[in-house]
């Protein structure tokens, strides 16, 4: 029998009040999702004796401007299913930018307090949209200190750590349920090559390749699925061990994708192919695409292409027709003050000009003159 007022008599009030608010803030970020657009799939022109076509998926066109927001909307309703996230919970990450924006997003979405931790090397583009969404940057020195911090942070602060690095390859469903795998097919039905050769990506929590090549598993496509990584980056290296070995690289130069450590959420069995990626030519690829197509990328999209170039070059020398996606990540407009800074690329000793000049000798004479 329950007493009016005891401990569980209590607990249960709080309960029901706890799954009261979950329930409105799952309707209210499934509602936001019902009211968006899918992201478009822009088709790149190519030479058209080739035979091959080239798309990306814009997914600069979210309301929070990038990949992440589905990842972060994915992180929210993983974290609310499971009773980690409340009407007084302090949302905390560890992020090299994007994947904050898009929390900091849904968080005043949901009216909680976001605290972003981020090395400060970080685009003052970004943290500048992290705080018009109501969020907070705790900038420190070290990348690879991010996840000690947060993990303080959130347990000082009543918080939750959303931990992107371990979840993101588990909060979203890869069977389908609106995946990005399952809206790239979808939009490919009526062209020339519905199912794609091959899938290019980057690395960042490993979330997004996991979910596009479980997908292609499951659903028996022959698509292949091939991983760009920066220079530096530990996921090239792990991908390439195949043990349980863990390497190390550096802190990536490459926002939002390449890290220090082998990620949790990264799953190597799933990718076909990796290539390794010079920093300067994903710059490279990022402004050839700005004066190529019009679409003005930030670099994590250059890196997917420089890995796209190489791939449509592979299929031409075997004498293979058919068609290639890719993602344009997030919008230029991130980076003004860095990668398409010429004085900020100086300082790093970054110069693009050498991988522009490949790519655009290729589009000319149809031979790949890099490695």
């Amino acid at each position: 029998m329950k007493i009016e007022g005891s401990a569980d008599a209590d607990g249960s009030r709080r309960s029901g009040a706890d799954r009261k608010w979950a329930d409105n803030a799952i309707r209210t970020i499934r509602a936001e999702n019902n009211r968006s657009a899918d992201t478009h799939l822009y088709a790149v022109p190519l030479p058209e004796q080739w035979g091959i076509q080239l798309y990306l998926k814009d997914e600069s066109t979210h309301r929070s401007g990038s990949l992440k927001h589905r990842l972060a909307r994915s992180l929210f309703l993983f974290g609310l299913v499971n009773g980690w996230i409340r009407e007084d919970t302090t949302i905390v990450e560890a992020s090299s930018g994007s994947t904050a924006v898009s929390e900091a997003y849904f968080a005043r979405l949901l009216g909680l307090p976001f605290i972003a931790v981020m090395a400060r090397t970080t685009s003052q583009e970004k943290i500048a949209l992290i705080e018009q969404f109501g969020g907070s940057c705790l900038l420190v020195e070290n990348a690879s200190d991010v996840y000690a911090v947060a993990e303080d942070v959130a347990a000082t602060c009543n918080g939750h750590y959303m931990d992107q690095f371990t979840y993101a390859e588990r909060a979203t469903d890869w069977r389908g349920n609106n995946n990005i795998a399952e809206s790239i097919f979808g939009q490919l039905g009526l062209e020339q090559h519905p199912v794609p050769d091959w899938i290019v990506v980057g690395a960042g929590t490993g979330g997004t390749s996991a979910t596009i090549g479980r997908y292609l598993r499951y659903h028996s496509h022959p698509t292949r699925l091939l991983v760009v990584d920066p220079e530096n980056s530990a996921f090239y290296p792990g991908w390439l061990a195949d043990t349980a070995e863990q390497p190390t690289g550096l802190p990536s130069r490459i926002e939002g994708i390449g890290r220090a450590r082998m990620e949790p959420s990264f799953i190597p069995t799933v990718i076909d192919r990796m290539v390794q990626v010079p920093d300067a030519a994903s710059v490279g690829a990022m402004r050839h695409l700005d004066s190529y197509a019009g679409l003005h990328a930030g670099p994590s999209t250059g890196t997917n292409l420089w890995g796209v170039w190489q791939t449509v070059a592979r299929m031409l020398s075997d004498g293979r027709r058919g068609s290639i996606v890719s993602l344009m990540c997030d919008g230029g407009e991130r980076y003004a003050g860095n990668y398409y800074n010429p004085e900020w690329l100086a300082s790093q000793g970054l110069d693009p000009a050498p991988y522009e000049a490949v790519i655009s000798r290729f589009l000319d004479t149809g031979e790949w003159t890099a490695d």
